[in-house]
């Protein structure tokens, strides 16, 4: 049990997350690529929106044919058209004239920008008066000006929102490649953990982290995978352990990750080829005895079996390794909502603390309060909107602190 002293930092295990590569893409229809991530960037292959466009309903002209027009001197325009979306207009406008133009319309040649129908006054059929002059450009959208044929419009690692799938769209990506969305083996160990749809005899518990855990992982965009219960049974784990790893791109064990006679996953993890153990042990709580191994090139992680230690660790810790497996860029992703501390809050100094806590709305300003209760407790997180996040050498926090929450 040598690798118990392997004891590390939050800093420290997240320092490995670039030891592991993104999973293999695949090339799937735009359609369904919401929430995925980009796996090579998207260049445009022509401009966006690819030609002038007017912004506002009223009057295409040169810009030059309104200057210095005003309510009291008005420029008076003959009309050479009117235009509506989806019109390809088959004039030039010449100085000194104006073509009606519908939202979304293309400008004809010769206009560079359009005068607001509110702007303007229709003397008859052939004329309009101008009360106000325009700059070129103005109340128009010009042919490049969201997107230049060849820029690239979306970096690789993006990960893809109602937004980029709609820019994908409009620019006539019907495919796209992306990251294929990873496979996270869960694996439940001990042998007082029972089938949810058995009553548990005293001393036994159901199943709980095959399902919190397995929330967490479809909220990150991940395939949870899970193998069941596996009693107290090094060799059973280990084959357990295998097959998880030989179809999964991550694996997470909850429970066993203590120090105890019964406890196997150390032992299970290490018994694997080119496997080794990168920490037993994390300056955090709740969740110091957390085991972070490498398998191959895959990510392994012993979590606590207490609940809410686990769902903390995967919370914190395992989702941004998830999110390199994922492919996504490595920017922090982490909402936090700036709100007041209710009451003081203790902590111990040498580890980083993660309270629950619930916020509330007075007035003006978010409150954060600490919800109380063993750490054991899954109440504590059933009732908590987010964690409260105190570092190494703290000793605590003082009523009416200011402190960012992390999102829940």
């Amino acid at each position: 049990m040598n690798h118990f002293f392997k004891v590390k930092s939050l800093e420290e295990v997240m320092e490995r997350i670039k030891d592991f590569s993104s999973v293999e893409s695949e090339t799937i229809p735009v359609f369904e690529a919401f929430s995925r991530i980009l796996a090579e960037d998207l260049i445009a292959k022509k401009d966006l929106p690819g030609f002038r466009r007017a912004t506002m309903d009223g009057y295409a002209v040169a810009a030059s044919s309104t200057f210095g027009a005003s309510e009291s001197n008005p420029a008076w325009l003959d009309i050479a058209g009117t235009l509506s979306m989806g019109d390809i207009p088959e004039f030039t406008l010449e100085a000194g004239k104006a073509a009606g133009i519908s939202t979304g319309g293309m400008l004809p040649k010769g206009a560079d920008s359009v005068v607001m129908v509110e702007h303007t006054e229709l003397i008859d059929e052939k004329s309009v008066e101008i009360y106000k002059s325009v700059a070129p450009l103005q109340n128009v959208i010009d042919a490049s000006e969201d997107f230049a044929e060849n820029e690239t419009v979306l970096p690789k690692g993006t990960y893809i929102r109602p937004q980029e799938e709609g820019l994908a769209a409009g620019l006539g990506f019907s495919e796209i490649r992306v990251y294929k969305r990873p496979k996270v083996g869960i694996i439940s160990t001990g042998d007082e953990i029972v089938p949810i749809e058995e009553e548990p005899l005293p001393g036994k518990i159901r199943d709980i982290n095959s399902y919190t855990l397995s929330g967490f992982i479809k909220e990150a965009q991940a395939e949870p995978v899970c193998y069941g219960i596996v009693k107290d049974d090094p060799a059973a784990l280990k084959r357990a352990l295998e097959k998880a790893l030989e179809e999964t791109d991550m694996v997470l064990i909850s429970g066993g990750s203590s120090v105890g006679t019964r406890d196997f996953t150390i032992e299970a993890i290490s018994s694997l080829p080119d496997t080794e153990i990168l920490a037993h042990g994390m300056s955090i709580s709740p969740g110091k005895p957390t085991i972070f191994a490498r398998a191959g090139k895959k990510p392994v992680w012993g979590l606590p079996g207490q609940v809410v230690s686990a769902m903390v660790v995967l919370k914190i810790v395992v989702i941004p390794f998830l999110n390199q497996l994922k492919g996504l860029d490595n920017r922090d992703r982490t909402i936090r909502v700036p709100a007041i501390l209710s009451r003081n809050v203790a902590s111990a100094q040498g580890r980083r603390e993660f309270i629950r806590v619930l916020l509330e709305r007075q007035a003006d300003r978010m409150i954060a309060k600490p919800v109380l209760g063993k750490s054991g407790l899954i109440r504590t997180m059933i009732h908590a909107d987010g964690l409260l996040e105190i570092g190494d050498h703290v000793e605590g926090l003082e009523k009416d602190t200011l402190v960012h929450i992390i999102l829940l």
